[in-house]
């Protein structure tokens, strides 16, 4: 098993369609509750193992959701509001490093998780057709990329470190 992608990389072929895209909408509005259960009953020291060798320990995979889905949700909406803006990327794994991703309760990106996952879903839901066909440019990938397609990459996105946790869970028995 790759422990890295324990569910595998995202993949999706073909056009999106509204019943996808109402399953990635679930999923994304299931992350806090799953991710809250992925972490239920672990204690300090356990935070902070890494999910595998050379790899983000669990309090880090936490936080990141948060930064990476507050990016993601700015992205979406810089999409709906522009002409195919370029979004700003980021450096993830150095945000992972600062201390507020390697000493920060977890708790607090949990509670940031449960808001922004609330307020995110409530926009997915009221976005048309047109509106899921909307893009952004990424000046690192040099993509552009549609919104459907984006919303299918962050269900994943919190499934895929959701699975990291659980993974590391059931390989140590904790």
């Amino acid at each position: 098993m790759d422990y890295r992608y324990p569910i595998g990389q995202f993949t999706y072929a073909g056009e999106v369609t509204r019943i996808q895209r109402q399953q990635w909408i679930q999923d994304i509005a299931d992350l806090p509750d799953r991710a809250r259960e992925a972490i239920h009953g672990l204690n300090e020291e356990q935070l902070n193992l890494p999910y595998r060798e050379g790899g983000w320990m669990l309090r880090q995979v936490i936080h990141h959701m948060a930064d990476s889905h507050m990016n993601s949700v700015i992205r979406f909406k810089l999409a709906l509001t522009e002409d195919t803006p370029a979004i700003r990327p980021y450096y993830e794994e150095r945000w992972a490093e600062l201390s507020d991703s390697r000493d920060l309760h977890v708790e607090y990106s949990l509670q940031l998780l449960d808001a922004l996952h609330r307020r995110w879903t409530v926009l997915l839901n009221t976005l048309s057709d047109e509106d899921y066909a909307k893009q952004f440019y990424h000046p690192t990938s040099k993509e552009t990329m549609r919104l459907d397609h984006c919303l299918g990459m962050y269900a994943w996105h919190g499934n895929h470190h959701t699975a990291q946790i659980t993974s590391l869970r059931g390989r140590l028995g904790i």
